[in-house]
């Protein structure tokens, strides 16, 4: 595929190859319809090759770096998969509600396990990249008639703490394109949308990076919603750290704790499981108040503790980060990834093995931690 992506940023596009890699994608996507008022040229594929061959045109797409050429060239291929199970007629339209999330997970799928993207630092930031796009690409168009605006555009570009590589500049080259890929009334509306979300992020100092918070309990602060100036020094109040784990079963979170924080007490998921004899595939809700309990017994003594579950999805993490929160403690949370056949053969190797088809769905439904979810995430490939 790295090929084929470097032909395209080339102005070389060869349509056929990319099809056989995308196959799973092209012919759902060539039946998807859209919205004629927006999208008179048709169907999703037919726009999407549009985007891509608009792309490659523009200015602001020809002065990137290699790198952030083929995220995002990657990024316009998949930027509408989503529509796919999404698109349904409403009220006498086509309409694809939250289309960019449903197509984000379906990329870090399809790039984690058919490309192979994950296991290390490089693999794991392009592919976030590229996800971060297809996740955000319907915002900038739209940045400057969101209620609140500056407070999400900060949000998505503080991604790029973890994920570098990602930038609103790079975001507005994919939206760009995307405005423009099509025949619509709107398109040249849309691209001028565009550029003033360029200035509004330049303006507020998050166009090719992270927005520069004092500190992190201020940009957790700011954030999560309180209503204060980005760029305030906040008195951290908190009295300790918690940690809560993140990963798919096999990622080597019980390794992780005994080599870095053996100290710490553990409340384990899956310890609480084996000691009550609930399977996994049961209903979980007594295991969670079980550890919800304990974990209240250690916040109120102000013991700094590991979280250790799965974690997969911002909803899952909410949970626990709120509750620890309402009792003043601060949360980091460390999201650990390895390498697809390892982590299935490490899985394997488990006396609780998780079944495989297990595991394929929880990837389907992995979401690794924003910025914006605690004072601090850390993603570690181990």
């Amino acid at each position: 595929m790295q090929q084929l992506i470097n032909r395209a940023i080339r102005r070389d596009i060869d349509w056929p190859g990319i099809e056989a890699v995308l196959s799973p994608f092209v012919i759902p996507m060539s039946r998807t319809e859209q919205a004629p008022i927006y999208h008179a040229e048709g169907d999703v594929w037919t726009h999407t090759k549009m985007v891509c061959e608009t792309l490659i045109t523009l200015d602001a797409f020809q002065n990137l770096l290699e790198k952030e050429q083929q995220a995002v060239f990657l990024g316009a291929l998949l930027h509408d998969i989503g529509k796919v199970p999404t698109t349904r007629w409403e009220d006498g339209r086509w309409t694809s509600p939250n289309h960019t999330l449903a197509g984000a997970k379906m990329a870090r799928e399809f790039l984690w396990q058919t490309l192979g993207l994950c296991g290390t630092p490089e693999k794991q930031q392009f592919r976030e990249t590229v996800c971060n796009l297809i996740r955000y690409h319907s915002f900038p168009p739209h940045a400057l008639d969101h209620p609140d605006g500056k407070r999400r555009l900060l949000s998505i570009a503080a991604d790029g703490e973890n994920c570098p590589l990602f930038t609103l500049k790079l975001l507005c080259v994919l939206c760009e394109a995307d405005a423009l890929g099509r025949i619509g009334v709107s398109r040249l509306q849309m691209a001028e949308q565009v550029q003033l979300c360029r200035e509004f992020a330049r303006e507020n100092g998050c166009f090719e990076g992270p927005f520069p918070f004092p500190s992190r309990y201020t940009r957790y602060a700011y954030l999560s919603g309180r209503e204060i100036p980005p760029e305030a020094e906040l008195y951290d109040d908190s009295w300790g750290e918690i940690i809560l784990l993140s990963g798919l079963p096999g990622t080597g979170k019980d390794t992780w704790i005994r080599e870095n924080v053996p100290h710490l007490p553990v409340i384990s998921l899956d310890e609480i499981r084996k000691e009550y004899g609930i399977s996994p595939t049961e209903k979980q809700t007594q295991v969670v108040e079980l550890a919800r309990a304990k974990a209240k017994e250690f916040l109120r003594a102000r013991q700094p503790f590991i979280w250790n579950a799965t974690n997969l999805s911002p909803m899952v993490r909410s949970k626990q980060v709120n509750l620890f929160a309402q009792y003043g403690a601060a949360t980091r949370i460390v999201y650990l990834e390895t390498e697809w056949t390892e982590q299935l053969r490490r899985n394997a190797g488990r006396a609780d093995a998780v079944p495989e088809r297990a595991i394929c769905r929880m990837l389907a439904e992995l979401v690794p931690p924003e910025a914006k979810e605690a004072h601090e995430a850390n993603w570690l490939c181990v």
